[in-house]
Protein backbone atom coordinates (compact mmCIF):
# COMPACT_ATOMS: atom_id res chain seq x y z
CA UNK A 1 0.00 0.00 0.00
CA UNK A 2 1.55 3.84 -0.64
CA UNK A 3 0.03 6.96 0.04
CA UNK A 4 -0.17 9.25 -2.79
CA UNK A 5 -1.01 13.20 -3.95
CA UNK A 6 -3.59 12.53 -6.52
CA UNK A 7 -4.68 15.23 -9.00
CA UNK A 8 -8.06 15.14 -10.68
CA UNK A 9 -10.03 17.97 -13.05
CA UNK A 10 -13.17 17.83 -11.62
CA UNK A 11 -12.41 17.31 -8.49
CA UNK A 12 -10.46 21.08 -8.22
CA UNK A 13 -13.72 22.43 -10.31
CA UNK A 14 -15.90 20.81 -7.01
CA UNK A 15 -13.49 23.06 -5.04
CA UNK A 16 -14.03 26.38 -7.74
CA UNK A 17 -17.88 25.83 -7.20
CA UNK A 18 -18.15 25.07 -3.63
CA UNK A 19 -19.34 21.44 -3.50
CA UNK A 20 -15.59 20.24 -1.96
CA UNK A 21 -14.07 22.72 1.16
CA UNK A 22 -10.65 22.32 1.29
CA UNK A 23 -9.64 20.87 4.97
CA UNK A 24 -5.40 20.75 4.16
CA UNK A 25 -5.48 16.63 5.36
CA UNK A 26 -8.10 15.00 3.01
CA UNK A 27 -8.40 18.19 0.37
CA UNK A 28 -5.19 20.23 -0.38
CA UNK A 29 -6.26 24.19 -1.20
CA UNK A 30 -4.93 22.97 -4.72
CA UNK A 31 -7.89 20.20 -5.08
CA UNK A 32 -5.24 17.80 -4.39
CA UNK A 33 -6.53 15.08 -2.57
CA UNK A 34 -4.14 12.26 -0.43
CA UNK A 35 -5.11 9.00 -0.93
CA UNK A 36 -3.67 5.41 -0.09
CA UNK A 37 -3.75 2.91 -2.84
CA UNK A 38 -2.93 -0.72 -3.16
CA UNK A 39 -2.32 -2.98 -5.90
CA UNK A 40 -3.86 -6.61 -6.10
CA UNK A 41 -3.35 -9.57 -8.98
CA UNK A 42 -5.62 -12.65 -9.08
CA UNK A 43 -3.79 -15.40 -7.46
CA UNK A 44 -6.58 -18.47 -7.70
CA UNK A 45 -6.25 -21.70 -5.15
CA UNK A 46 -8.03 -24.16 -7.20
CA UNK A 47 -9.88 -26.06 -4.73
CA UNK A 48 -10.97 -23.14 -2.96
CA UNK A 49 -12.47 -21.72 -6.79
CA UNK A 50 -14.02 -25.03 -7.36
CA UNK A 51 -15.90 -25.07 -4.59
CA UNK A 52 -17.29 -21.77 -4.70
CA UNK A 53 -18.74 -22.14 -8.35
CA UNK A 54 -20.34 -25.25 -7.11
CA UNK A 55 -18.21 -27.58 -9.25
CA UNK A 56 -14.90 -30.10 -8.74
CA UNK A 57 -11.79 -29.06 -9.44
CA UNK A 58 -11.08 -31.29 -12.38
CA UNK A 59 -14.13 -30.00 -13.67
CA UNK A 60 -12.77 -26.30 -13.38
CA UNK A 61 -9.65 -27.17 -14.20
CA UNK A 62 -10.60 -28.65 -17.87
CA UNK A 63 -13.24 -25.52 -18.28
CA UNK A 64 -9.88 -23.04 -17.98
CA UNK A 65 -8.10 -25.35 -20.03
CA UNK A 66 -10.56 -25.24 -23.05
CA UNK A 67 -11.27 -21.44 -22.43
CA UNK A 68 -7.64 -20.53 -22.48
CA UNK A 69 -7.32 -22.31 -26.23
CA UNK A 70 -5.10 -25.23 -24.24
CA UNK A 71 -2.30 -22.56 -23.11
CA UNK A 72 -1.88 -24.04 -19.51
CA UNK A 73 -1.26 -28.13 -20.28
CA UNK A 74 -0.32 -28.06 -16.33
CA UNK A 75 -3.87 -27.73 -15.92
CA UNK A 76 -4.59 -31.33 -17.19
CA UNK A 77 -1.17 -32.54 -16.86
CA UNK A 78 -0.30 -31.13 -13.20
CA UNK A 79 -3.23 -31.74 -10.41
CA UNK A 80 -0.71 -31.49 -7.55
CA UNK A 81 0.04 -27.35 -8.79
CA UNK A 82 -3.15 -25.78 -6.95
CA UNK A 83 -1.74 -22.52 -7.53
CA UNK A 84 -3.13 -20.63 -10.76
CA UNK A 85 -2.39 -17.34 -11.73
CA UNK A 86 -5.36 -16.09 -13.79
CA UNK A 87 -4.94 -14.60 -17.18
CA UNK A 88 -7.08 -11.68 -16.33
CA UNK A 89 -6.75 -7.94 -15.40
CA UNK A 90 -6.04 -6.98 -11.55
CA UNK A 91 -7.65 -4.30 -9.59
CA UNK A 92 -6.38 -1.67 -7.96
CA UNK A 93 -7.76 0.00 -4.45
CA UNK A 94 -8.14 3.34 -3.81
CA UNK A 95 -8.87 4.30 -0.45
CA UNK A 96 -9.75 8.21 1.25
CA UNK A 97 -9.71 8.79 5.03
CA UNK A 98 -8.51 6.18 7.34
CA UNK A 99 -7.88 2.29 6.19
CA UNK A 100 -8.13 1.55 9.97
CA UNK A 101 -12.19 2.42 10.23
CA UNK A 102 -13.19 1.07 6.79
CA UNK A 103 -14.60 -2.06 9.31
CA UNK A 104 -16.30 0.00 11.64
CA UNK A 105 -20.18 -0.62 10.98
CA UNK A 106 -20.95 2.55 12.86
CA UNK A 107 -18.21 4.69 10.60
CA UNK A 108 -19.67 6.26 7.41
CA UNK A 109 -18.05 4.13 4.56
CA UNK A 110 -18.82 5.36 0.84
CA UNK A 111 -18.17 2.63 -2.29
CA UNK A 112 -17.83 2.26 -5.58
CA UNK A 113 -16.20 -0.44 -7.76
CA UNK A 114 -15.65 0.85 -11.38
CA UNK A 115 -15.02 -1.08 -14.05
CA UNK A 116 -11.95 0.50 -16.30
CA UNK A 117 -12.97 1.95 -19.60
CA UNK A 118 -10.28 4.05 -21.08
CA UNK A 119 -12.15 5.67 -23.93
CA UNK A 120 -13.63 7.51 -21.00
CA UNK A 121 -12.13 6.98 -17.78
CA UNK A 122 -8.74 8.54 -19.78
CA UNK A 123 -9.88 10.26 -22.89
CA UNK A 124 -13.25 11.81 -22.12
CA UNK A 125 -15.01 10.00 -24.54
CA UNK A 126 -18.88 11.29 -23.60
CA UNK A 127 -20.46 8.20 -24.95
CA UNK A 128 -20.72 6.63 -21.23
CA UNK A 129 -21.29 7.58 -17.84
CA UNK A 130 -17.90 6.10 -16.72
CA UNK A 131 -15.41 8.37 -16.03
CA UNK A 132 -18.21 10.85 -14.10
CA UNK A 133 -19.78 8.59 -12.18
CA UNK A 134 -16.36 7.84 -11.03
CA UNK A 135 -15.25 11.62 -10.46
CA UNK A 136 -18.41 11.66 -8.49
CA UNK A 137 -18.10 8.61 -6.29
CA UNK A 138 -14.57 10.41 -6.01
CA UNK A 139 -15.94 13.77 -4.74
CA UNK A 140 -18.24 11.30 -2.57
CA UNK A 141 -15.23 9.60 -1.35
CA UNK A 142 -13.54 12.53 0.24
CA UNK A 143 -16.93 14.19 1.54
CA UNK A 144 -16.84 10.75 3.74
CA UNK A 145 -12.91 10.94 4.99
CA UNK A 146 -14.08 14.34 5.48
CA UNK A 147 -16.82 13.48 7.66
CA UNK A 148 -14.50 10.99 9.93
CA UNK A 149 -15.48 8.02 7.79
CA UNK A 150 -13.38 6.66 4.79
CA UNK A 151 -14.15 6.67 0.96
CA UNK A 152 -13.00 3.47 -1.06
CA UNK A 153 -13.26 3.25 -5.19
CA UNK A 154 -11.85 -0.45 -6.11
CA UNK A 155 -10.92 0.25 -9.99
CA UNK A 156 -10.93 -3.49 -11.95
CA UNK A 157 -9.72 -3.84 -15.64
CA UNK A 158 -12.86 -4.70 -16.87
CA UNK A 159 -12.57 -3.37 -19.87
CA UNK A 160 -15.74 -3.26 -22.16
CA UNK A 161 -17.60 -5.28 -19.76
CA UNK A 162 -14.53 -7.68 -19.93
CA UNK A 163 -15.04 -8.32 -23.64
CA UNK A 164 -12.34 -5.89 -24.28
CA UNK A 165 -11.71 -2.92 -26.07
CA UNK A 166 -11.68 -3.88 -29.99
CA UNK A 167 -14.97 -5.38 -29.00
CA UNK A 168 -16.12 -2.51 -27.34
CA UNK A 169 -15.07 -0.29 -30.35
CA UNK A 170 -17.09 -2.75 -32.84
CA UNK A 171 -20.39 -2.32 -30.66
CA UNK A 172 -19.40 1.63 -30.92
CA UNK A 173 -19.81 1.51 -34.57
CA UNK A 174 -22.55 -0.89 -35.15
CA UNK A 175 -24.75 1.23 -32.63
CA UNK A 176 -24.06 4.80 -34.40
CA UNK A 177 -24.00 3.07 -37.92
CA UNK A 178 -26.80 0.82 -37.64
CA UNK A 179 -29.83 2.07 -39.62
CA UNK A 180 -31.70 4.99 -37.50
CA UNK A 181 -28.48 5.71 -35.90
CA UNK A 182 -27.82 4.99 -32.40
CA UNK A 183 -30.88 4.54 -30.07
CA UNK A 184 -31.77 3.75 -26.26
CA UNK A 185 -34.01 1.20 -28.20
CA UNK A 186 -31.31 -1.08 -29.46
CA UNK A 187 -28.45 -0.38 -27.01
CA UNK A 188 -28.18 -3.93 -25.33
CA UNK A 189 -29.43 -5.58 -28.94
CA UNK A 190 -26.10 -3.89 -30.27
CA UNK A 191 -23.80 -5.83 -27.49
CA UNK A 192 -25.51 -9.36 -28.21
CA UNK A 193 -25.41 -8.46 -32.16
CA UNK A 194 -21.42 -8.19 -32.18
CA UNK A 195 -20.35 -10.05 -29.04
CA UNK A 196 -22.95 -12.66 -28.52
CA UNK A 197 -23.53 -11.61 -25.02
CA UNK A 198 -24.62 -8.91 -23.24
CA UNK A 199 -21.95 -8.62 -20.52
CA UNK A 200 -19.08 -10.88 -19.76
CA UNK A 201 -18.17 -9.91 -16.31
CA UNK A 202 -18.32 -12.03 -13.88
CA UNK A 203 -19.39 -11.15 -9.97
CA UNK A 204 -19.35 -14.07 -8.12
CA UNK A 205 -15.31 -12.76 -7.16
CA UNK A 206 -15.85 -8.95 -7.46
CA UNK A 207 -16.74 -8.50 -3.89
CA UNK A 208 -13.37 -10.20 -2.61
CA UNK A 209 -11.39 -7.19 -2.29
CA UNK A 210 -14.25 -5.49 -0.03
CA UNK A 211 -14.10 -8.67 2.23
CA UNK A 212 -9.76 -8.49 2.42
CA UNK A 213 -10.49 -4.92 3.57
CA UNK A 214 -12.70 -5.72 6.30
CA UNK A 215 -16.15 -4.15 4.84
CA UNK A 216 -19.51 -5.91 6.53
CA UNK A 217 -21.68 -2.73 5.95
CA UNK A 218 -21.18 0.00 3.08
CA UNK A 219 -23.28 3.29 4.29
CA UNK A 220 -23.25 4.56 0.42
CA UNK A 221 -23.30 2.52 -2.82
CA UNK A 222 -22.02 4.51 -5.89
CA UNK A 223 -23.43 2.42 -8.65
CA UNK A 224 -26.85 1.52 -10.18
CA UNK A 225 -25.46 -1.65 -11.34
CA UNK A 226 -28.13 -4.33 -9.48
CA UNK A 227 -25.10 -6.99 -11.01
CA UNK A 228 -22.81 -5.67 -8.58
CA UNK A 229 -25.44 -4.88 -5.61
CA UNK A 230 -26.95 -8.28 -5.93
CA UNK A 231 -23.18 -9.93 -5.59
CA UNK A 232 -22.02 -7.91 -2.94
CA UNK A 233 -25.10 -8.55 -0.29
CA UNK A 234 -25.24 -11.97 -1.45
CA UNK A 235 -21.52 -12.39 0.33
CA UNK A 236 -23.06 -10.71 3.56
CA UNK A 237 -21.94 -7.43 3.03
CA UNK A 238 -25.22 -4.71 4.27
CA UNK A 239 -25.72 -1.91 1.72
CA UNK A 240 -27.62 1.00 3.37
CA UNK A 241 -27.75 3.80 0.56
CA UNK A 242 -27.28 3.54 -3.48
CA UNK A 243 -26.11 6.52 -5.19
CA UNK A 244 -26.97 7.30 -9.09
CA UNK A 245 -25.10 9.26 -11.22
CA UNK A 246 -26.36 12.71 -11.22
CA UNK A 247 -28.33 13.77 -14.30
CA UNK A 248 -26.19 16.51 -14.93
CA UNK A 249 -23.38 14.75 -15.13
CA UNK A 250 -24.34 12.41 -17.62
CA UNK A 251 -22.56 13.47 -21.02
CA UNK A 252 -24.97 14.30 -23.72
CA UNK A 253 -23.92 11.02 -26.23
CA UNK A 254 -24.62 8.87 -22.82
CA UNK A 255 -28.22 9.31 -22.44
CA UNK A 256 -28.47 7.01 -25.03
CA UNK A 257 -26.80 4.42 -22.29
CA UNK A 258 -28.28 6.08 -19.34
CA UNK A 259 -31.87 5.83 -20.79
CA UNK A 260 -31.52 2.11 -21.89
CA UNK A 261 -30.17 1.17 -18.51
CA UNK A 262 -32.82 3.33 -16.42
CA UNK A 263 -35.73 1.20 -18.50
CA UNK A 264 -33.84 -2.15 -18.50
CA UNK A 265 -34.38 -1.88 -14.73
CA UNK A 266 -30.78 -0.94 -13.61
CA UNK A 267 -31.67 1.18 -9.83
CA UNK A 268 -32.24 4.23 -11.04
CA UNK A 269 -33.48 6.29 -8.04
CA UNK A 270 -35.77 9.63 -8.00
CA UNK A 271 -33.59 10.95 -10.54
CA UNK A 272 -34.49 9.30 -13.46
CA UNK A 273 -38.30 8.51 -12.85
CA UNK A 274 -40.71 8.90 -15.69
CA UNK A 275 -38.44 6.76 -18.18
CA UNK A 276 -41.03 4.56 -20.03
CA UNK A 277 -41.22 3.21 -23.71
CA UNK A 278 -41.95 6.50 -24.96
CA UNK A 279 -38.79 7.78 -23.67
CA UNK A 280 -36.44 4.94 -24.87
CA UNK A 281 -37.81 4.89 -28.15
CA UNK A 282 -36.71 8.82 -28.50
CA UNK A 283 -33.82 8.97 -26.94
CA UNK A 284 -31.22 9.03 -29.79
CA UNK A 285 -27.36 9.62 -30.08
CA UNK A 286 -24.71 11.65 -31.60
CA UNK A 287 -24.92 11.04 -35.39
CA UNK A 288 -21.40 11.51 -37.60
CA UNK A 289 -21.06 11.62 -41.49
CA UNK A 290 -18.58 9.37 -43.18
CA UNK A 291 -16.23 12.25 -42.72
CA UNK A 292 -15.93 11.30 -39.20
CA UNK A 293 -17.43 14.74 -38.26
CA UNK A 294 -20.32 14.89 -36.06
CA UNK A 295 -23.23 16.35 -37.82
CA UNK A 296 -25.24 19.16 -36.38
CA UNK A 297 -28.91 17.48 -34.87
CA UNK A 298 -30.13 20.48 -33.39
CA UNK A 299 -33.79 19.28 -34.65
CA UNK A 300 -33.42 15.62 -33.31
CA UNK A 301 -34.61 13.81 -30.48
CA UNK A 302 -31.17 13.97 -28.50
CA UNK A 303 -31.23 15.04 -25.09
CA UNK A 304 -28.53 17.98 -23.95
Amino acid sequence: MSTVVTSIRETREAVAKGRLVPDGKILLESGQSIVSKAAIEPVWYLPEIARRFGCTETVLRQSIFRMTNGMYPELITRPDIKIFLPPIGGLTIYIWGDPDTIPDEDIELTCRVHDECNGSDVFGSDICTCRPYLTHAIEECIKTAQRGGAGVVIYYRKEGRSLGEVTKYLVYNTRKRQEGGDSAENYFACTEKVAGVQDTRFQALMPDPLHFLGVTKIHNFISMSDMKYNAIVSTGIEIMNRIEIPKELVPDDAQVEITAKVFHGYNAGKAYQGIDEKELKKTVGREYGYDGKAEDKKDTNVIE
